[in-house]
């Protein structure tokens, strides 16, 4: 039974009727299902009702620490490009309701380990990037959290930490001899990010096979300078958490935890950070608001609860409501989904003009003036642009290629007509009665060009 389907029952309760064997918890847990108690904080409950739950290292435990004391607990990014995209955004929200519920967050920025490259969910290695790119992509990140969550020197501020301050700083014979025995190599290679290069016979390089160890390394760091004693992330990395808190236990005698959410996909299958379009990035710069707002009005029917559940603060009752709404009802709910997730990320102001937007151009027809504007030099414009250039140029295809295909589908509009040869050129002779050309993907994805 999906979680986000159980309504009225304790979180507890959600768990076991979820649970198949063992899998919800992780194999160092000795404790029966059966004989474990109701959860006891709040932080926890929340975590399971929502929907973000998948293992845990020693639930009650762990449930018991929130429940008594306040818990610091980090997640870590990598910094390869200037802004996550909703991919990351359960993470992030994770970390919002931690600092909400009264627990201490750490944002853990791979400065290091981004000049390595984490091998989890990849078929080949990524790029190396500069020293100086690494850095511009943490500034971008940083302004993504800031919306989400508070940052200071309070007790429940979170802070935001480079692994780069001690990976930088390890002498590797020394690192190697104090920490590289409490490796296994035969159980790494059994971690699901490594089988999957080997069986597809793509290269692993050792760089990326340190990865995993430089991973764990960062728990104990987290521990020791703040006292950092959980880590959370995807699925895909419950490797390597089990392999922080085991170097902990091994080499100073922590108690330290691991919690993973689940692989995030969409009722198609698809995975969540990525359209046909691209990414759906965080940063306002690299994705209008009104972009991103239009995502998340798009949400596939069956992913409405789900989505509103993990991405949103509406109340558990008011989530039942919305979901299952019918018809007209639930396109709504997809809009309230889709204020409350671009009021989190853009603001308020933001998602009220999105949604004012989004009314004019698809319920009254205007062409509104607050959709995504490109400038282009009057004098390209008066010798001619070819229309698949176009959409690329502004961010409606990724490619010149998928504009000619939008094009041939017949998915591509000029001033509201559809464009029905792919070597149409763009002059200053479509420029409308707004002074503006009209560009459409599709029937919800729309763009200017402002001559200039």
């Amino acid at each position: 039974m999906p979680l986000y389907l159980i309504r009225k029952s304790s979180p507890f309760k959600i768990l076991k009727e979820c649970a198949t064997g063992l899998s919800l918890f992780n194999f160092y847990n000795k404790t029966n299902i059966d004989q474990m108690t109701e959860l006891r904080s709040d932080f926890m409950k929340t975590f399971v009702e929502r929907g973000y739950m998948h293992q845990c290292t020693h639930l009650d435990e762990l449930d018991t620490a929130f429940a008594e004391k306040q818990v610091t607990a980090y997640i870590g990014f990598d910094c390869t490009a200037r802004s996550l995209h909703v991919g990351s955004l359960m993470q992030i929200m994770i970390l919002r309701r931690m600092q909400q519920a009264g627990h201490k967050p750490i944002v853990l920025m791979g400065g290091g380990t981004t000049k390595v490259g984490d091998p989890s969910g990849k078929d080949e290695s990524r790029p190396v990037i500069t020293d100086e790119i690494i850095q511009d992509n943490m500034d971008g990140i940083r302004s993504v959290f800031e919306k989400f969550i508070k940052f200071g020197d309070g007790p429940t501020d979170a802070v935001m930490v480079n692994n780069d301050d001690w990976l930088s700083e390890l002498g590797y014979i020394k690192f190697l001899r104090e920490y590289g025995r409490h490796f296994s190599i035969n159980r790494m290679l059994t971690f699901e990010s490594v089988k999957i290069r080997l069986e597809r016979e793509q290269s692993l390089s050792f760089l990326e096979f340190n990865y995993m160890i430089l991973q764990a390394y960062d728990f104990v760091e987290l521990m020791k300078r703040h006292g950092c004693t959980l880590q959370i992330g995807g699925s895909d990395q419950w490797g390597n958490i089990v392999n922080g808190t085991e170097l902990g236990r091994r080499t100073n005698g922590f108690d330290l935890f691991g919690l993973t959410t689940p692989l995030l996909t969409t009722a198609s299958g698809a995975k969540m950070g990525k359209t046909a379009s691209g990414a759906i990035w965080l940063n306002e710069d690299m994705l209008s608001a009104y972009d991103y707002w239009q995502f998340w009005r798009n949400t596939e029917d069956a992913d409405v609860g789900k989505f509103l559940r993990l991405f949103t603060e509406l109340s558990i009752d008011e989530v039942v409501r919305l979901e299952n709404l019918e018809g007209a009802g639930l396109n709504e709910a997809k809009k309230i989904l889709a204020n409350e997730c671009t009021r989190l990320a853009h603001g308020e102001a933001a998602a009220s003009e999105a949604a004012e937007t989004a009314r004019r151009t698809f319920e009254v027809g205007e062409t509104a003036e607050t959709l995504p504007t490109t400038e282009v030099p009057k004098a390209e414009l008066d010798e001619g642009i070819p229309a698949f250039s176009l959409f690329n140029r502004v961010g409606l295809c990724q490619s010149s290629s998928e504009a000619r295909k939008l094009i041939k589908g017949g998915g591509a509009r000029l001033n509201d007509d559809k464009i029905s040869d792919e070597k149409r050129i763009v002059t200053s002779a479509d420029v409308n009665e707004t002074g503006r050309i009209k560009l459409s993907a599709g029937k919800k994805r729309h763009h200017l060009i402002l001559p200039n």
